[in-house]
């Protein structure tokens, strides 16, 4: 059990219910929270029991690829890797294209990584959206930011394996951290593990260097948010971290690299801790009426990242 001391963020906040804490002081012990993966309870009835949700320990043979992916991320995955993809996809790369042409593209795409859905990811993304659009009807673009934040798997059209693009996503270039999906034993046969560089706690970096200074696995996160931030596409700071890092689960859910973080990441965290819960719980065999509410989102891409964008 890892010793962590959680402050409380912000006594009471509009956007997320229960608060939400992150570490500071290793001297007081409370339960360890990488024991389970989940975020806390939503704010909104669940479908099934909560503890169905990112359950690793109980895979059943359709779901040995989840195992499957997360292993081969892991022994895949280096520090080296990591660089060279976020190298290659440079604005235009993939080609012109708008959002709804990119929604029907990861319209045929299922995550190999995740225990909770079958369903295509399109799906998933209008699940996430409707949910925060029902909860937050004040903040449009926040609705948008569920429609928006997986978009990134169409890598998975330009021919990369889902290894490299879906699923938890961790910090290159240091240790391991504890939370790891799967542990530090699935990382065997990375070289990374062997190079004395990489395997302390602040490994190549600098104690509180910001997490836009780290280099993290790599997957659709960091390729969505590059996207919108080369096109110029007005979402607020808020939404571009829960695009970016909402992946990170290791920090977002359990305090893991506060070491590196900054504190803008600090104050970030409690939106992308609340988009997170929306992310997960929203998943549901329950699938919207897409043609309905889609009118409501094209609005919405018209306003915030109309025409065609450099993917």
């Amino acid at each position: 059990m890892r010793d962590h001391f959680y402050t409380k963020l912000f006594a009471e906040s509009s956007i997320m219910s229960p608060p939400f804490y992150y570490f500071t002081d290793p001297s007081i012990s409370l339960p360890d929270p990488s024991e389970i993966y989940r975020p806390a309870a939503p704010c909104f009835e669940l479908d099934r029991d909560i503890a169905s949700y990112r359950n690793y320990d109980n895979l059943d043979e359709d779901q040995a690829r989840v195992r499957d992916t997360y292993y081969t991320m892991h022994r895949k995955q280096t520090h080296a890797y990591a660089s060279s993809q976020r190298a290659k996809y440079k604005p235009g790369i993939v080609g012109q294209y708008t959002v709804m042409e990119m929604l029907d593209i990861v319209g045929t795409i299922v995550d190999e990584s995740d225990p909770d859905t079958s369903l295509t990811n399109d799906i998933h993304m209008y699940q996430t959206a409707e949910r925060i659009r029902e909860k937050h009807p004040d903040k449009p673009w926040f609705a948008l930011v569920g429609l928006l934040h997986d978009l990134g798997k169409i890598m998975v059209r330009q021919g990369e394996p889902q290894w490299a693009v879906v699923g938890d996503i961790f910090v290159t270039g240091c240790e391991v951290a504890p939370s790891v999906v799967f542990g530090k034993e699935s990382f065997e046969g990375n070289p990374d593990m062997k190079d004395p560089r990489y395997n302390t706690p602040n490994g190549i970096y600098t104690p509180n260097c910001g997490l836009s200074n780290v280099v993290t696995s790599w997957g659709h996160d960091e390729y969505m948010y590059q996207v919108l931030r080369r096109n110029n596409v007005q979402i607020p700071e808020e939404g571009m971290y829960m695009i970016r890092f909402h992946s990170l689960y290791p920090w977002h859910h359990h305090g893991d690299y506060d070491h590196l973080c900054s504190d803008k990441d600090r104050q970030m965290l409690p939106w992308v801790q609340t988009f997170s819960s929306f992310d997960l719980y929203s998943k549901s065999e329950k699938v919207p009426n897409i043609p309905d509410i889609k009118p409501f989102y094209e609005s919405l891409i018209a306003q915030y990242c109309p025409g065609k964008l450099s993917w």
